[in-house]
């Protein structure tokens, strides 16, 4: 089986070309351990690229637990760079995905830009006082730290806090993801996120759909579109429109994707 090994920030990611739908969906196990670093190739997920009537492509992905899982930002990205790299599409392109249709273009850099679907305003998060949540293809819970508590986002344990609240019966039974946010003093500066994911049950590199929710959630303390966030693996950036509503809509997600290597298993 040939595959290719892609990253988005840090983000990354088994893509298969299985244009042929040869690839066994089913097999769990199988999934899990081509993602696993120590026994498999190693990836925070895995991505089937398949042919879809009135699109370009479509995108099949799955966390490195072996489950089907909702939208991946970065991974959606990471798909059009290797849609490019086989030839299926030039600078542009129409998608679909597990959230529905979407667009995206390759920049002469290289850097990939993804609309993200429309997204609801903010709510209220089931856990936590000053906390917001916000679905951007996936669940997301968004944690700002305080600054005037002194809490830093370098020293912050991301895996113990995140864990329970993904766990959290607030979010039963899907689970959320996790993100946790330095406010800067400055809202024009890159805004720090650091990011639990459910499926990898782990904090990653980067998640595409987590710092789009961060921006969003942003945009109510001082953050004006486009808004430039840091991640662990690197730094994207997310720019949209309000709605009267209070909802979102030209949602967009800009970031490097990149091939890494290739081989067969």
């Amino acid at each position: 089986m040939q595959f290719h090994k892609y990253q988005g920030t840090g983000n990354d990611f088994v893509m298969i070309d299985d244009r042929v739908h040869a690839f066994n969906e089913t097999d769990q196990p199988l999934i899990a351990q081509l993602c696993d670093r120590r026994f498999g190739i190693g990836a925070d997920g895995l991505i089937l690229l398949r042919n879809k009537p009135d699109f370009d492509f479509e995108m099949v992905y799955f966390n490195a637990d072996g489950r089907p899982s909702s939208m991946c930002g970065n991974g959606g990205r990471c798909t059009v760079a290797f849609a490019k790299y086989l030839g299926l599409i030039g600078d542009e392109t129409h998608f679909l995905a597990v959230d529905g249709p979407h667009e995206a273009r390759v920049e002469p850099d290289g850097t990939v830009r993804l609309r993200m679907i429309d997204v609801a305003a903010a709510q209220k998060a089931g856990v936590g006082e000053a906390d917001v949540f916000l679905h951007t293809g996936s669940p997301h819970h968004i944690h700002f730290l305080d600054p005037e508590g002194g809490q830093k986002l370098v020293d912050f344990d991301v895996y113990g806090i995140g864990h329970d609240i993904r766990h959290d019966s607030a979010y039963d039974p899907a689970g959320t993801n996790v993100n946790f946010v330095e406010i800067p003093v400055d809202p024009a500066q890159p805004w720090p996120v650091r990011t639990y994911e459910r499926g990898v049950e782990d904090e990653t590199l980067s998640c595409g759909t987590g710092v789009t929710a961060v921006a969003l959630a942003a945009s109510q303390r001082g953050a004006a579109s486009p808004v430039r966030l840091q991640t662990m693996g690197g730094e994207l950036e997310v720019s949209f429109e309000q709605r009267p509503d209070g909802g979102f809509e030209n949602v967009w997600l800009s970031g490097p994707a990149v091939r890494v290597f290739g081989g067969e298993v």
